[in-house]
């Protein structure tokens, strides 16, 4: 085998620049083999989704399940507003959100047992998690993020390489700006890191102070770019996503083309499986490495500032803004992370303390602007119905206000909350499952992160008996336990 010079830095599928470079052969006869042994699809409602996922978990009485009618110290201190529903009310700190409610899935009966951070426990299909599982992202007990299991199950269905990355992260990759530790999540797990999302990054500062994460002890300041960016803030793609500074495109693609004459002329294959594998994510490597498309996707200067200031000029809102112009461009699946930033980011919506002036002045705001931008101009562009959107955290809130520290707090709290869905097959104008009197507890209708899953494979066409290999190559449900739910189909 044929080697060209290249550092060994890993791209951020998981390729080595080396490895990128090396010179490989592809059967036709194992290609047609792979493409035969691929699940048949059934008929998409949803060509693309948008998971957005709000770190650290918002709280349902503030958000889509408020008490108006509830004790003061399960109340708080925010009330509820109607909506274009009729009969529909959610938290008054969100009047935007109100103002589009017609067009969206409120899911009231979120369930499940573990009031942890988890987020890999409710973006993947594992079954069961714990404590020290949420800062080892690489630990093998870990199953693949939904974005991944897309991203494979598409790969088993194509005969040439991708334009267009399939799986894409923003604004940064997960928890990658904190001063928490690492979490898991979002990333390809047994399916390998050529399976994790495809990386951007942001080149900018914030430009707004937000409230505190703990009143009572914070001193210092955070310009956190969330909640404000200068405009001149923009999207690139991450490290090991990107051509190294010292190889223009035009000689990347002189390299490719002389690879791929030497892979014309090998005549044999020392193991026409593993060169299969490889080949494939050799030319998932190429495609996506010198791809312009995705760096023009990104580019949220090409956008009015009209535009723009309707998603609000924060970096959640240019994230949402970004993921619409990638769906528009082909990508199929894209992931917005409104994460931890900087010192005292800690888990962003993680109200242990100054839980209403954070809400007040600060997420509701920003999530309520940006959120309901997307989805209207989703609609506007003709994209709702063929894009799924979801909007969704690793639990819910405590029903029980603690007073304690300034500001107030709700605690972890999983047995039930609050998750939004739109587009792509969800029903519009809908409420799914309730909570009881002090929405503590599912009253009817429990619905799972897995049912979530599950729901969104089955609108985004893929069967429901879909199954990706463990790595002992025995196969497992892509939502593990979850069922679809067709209460929240149109």
């Amino acid at each position: 085998m044929l080697l060209l010079s290249g550092s060994p830095k890993k791209l951020c599928n998981g390729v080595t620049r080396r490895e990128l470079l090396q010179i490989g052969g592809i059967s036709g006869l194992g290609l047609s083999s792979l493409q035969a042994a691929a699940p048949a699809r059934s008929a998409p409602k949803a060509r693309s989704c948008i998971f957005v996922f709000l770190f650290g978990s918002p709280p349902q009485h503030e958000t889509f399940d408020p008490k108006p009618h509830a004790p003061r110290e399960i109340q708080g201190e925010m009330s509820a507003i109607s909506t274009s529903v009729p009969g529909l009310q959610i938290g008054e700190g969100l009047p935007l959100t109100a103002a589009i409610a017609d067009r969206l899935t409120i899911v009231r009966s979120m369930t499940h047992e573990y009031p942890i951070h988890c987020c890999a426990y409710v973006m993947t299909g594992m079954p069961t998690y714990s404590i020290p599982l949420e800062t080892a992202p690489r630990d093998p007990q870990h199953w693949p993020f939904i974005g991944s299991v897309v991203d494979y199950l598409d790969s088993r269905q194509r005969s040439q390489p991708a334009s267009m990355p399939t799986s894409v992260g923003l604004p940064w990759r997960f928890c990658s700006r904190g001063t928490s530790s690492n979490q898991a999540g979002p990333y390809g797990a047994f399916l390998g890191n050529g399976f994790d999302p495809f990386w951007t990054d942001f080149q900018g500062r914030g430009t707004v102070v937000v409230p505190p994460l703990n009143a009572d002890s914070q001193t210092e300041q955070v310009l956190d770019p969330h909640a404000g960016i200068d405009a001149a803030g923009h999207f690139t793609l991450a490290d090991g996503c990107q051509l190294p500074a010292d190889l223009s495109p035009a000689r990347f693609d002189a390299r490719r083309h002389l690879l791929s004459r030497f892979d014309a002329a090998r005549s044999a294959l020392d193991n026409a499986a593993e060169t299969l594998h490889w080949t494939a994510q050799q030319q998932r490597a190429f495609s996506l490495v010198g791809s312009h498309s995705i760096r023009h996707a990104l580019d949220v200067h090409r956008e009015s500032h009209a535009t723009r200031s309707r998603y609000g000029m924060n970096l959640f809102g240019q994230s949402c803004l970004a993921a619409r112009r990638l769906v528009e461009a082909g990508v199929r699946f894209v992931s917005v992370f409104w994460d931890p930033f900087g010192p005292h980011g800690a888990s962003v919506w993680d109200t242990h303390s100054n839980h209403f002036p954070r809400l007040r002045n600060y997420l509701l705001p920003v999530f309520d602007q940006t959120w309901s931008a997307l989805i209207a101009d989703l609609q506007d562009r003709g994209l709702l119905d063929e894009t799924l959107v979801l909007c969704t955290s690793e639990h819910g809130r405590t029903p029980q206000i603690d007073s304690g520290p300034r500001g107030g707090a709700r605690h972890h709290w999983s047995r039930t909350y609050s998750s939004v869905f739109a587009g792509g097959g969800m029903a519009q104008g809908k409420v799914v499952g309730s909570s009881d009197a002090i929405g503590g507890d599912v009253a009817d209708t429990p619905i799972s992160p897995k049912d979530m899953q599950a729901t969104a494979y089955h609108l985004l066409g893929f069967p429901d008996d879909a199954t990706i290999p463990d790595p002992q190559g025995r196969p497992l449900r892509i939502a593990g336990s979850g069922q679809i739910r067709h209460e929240l189909l149109q």
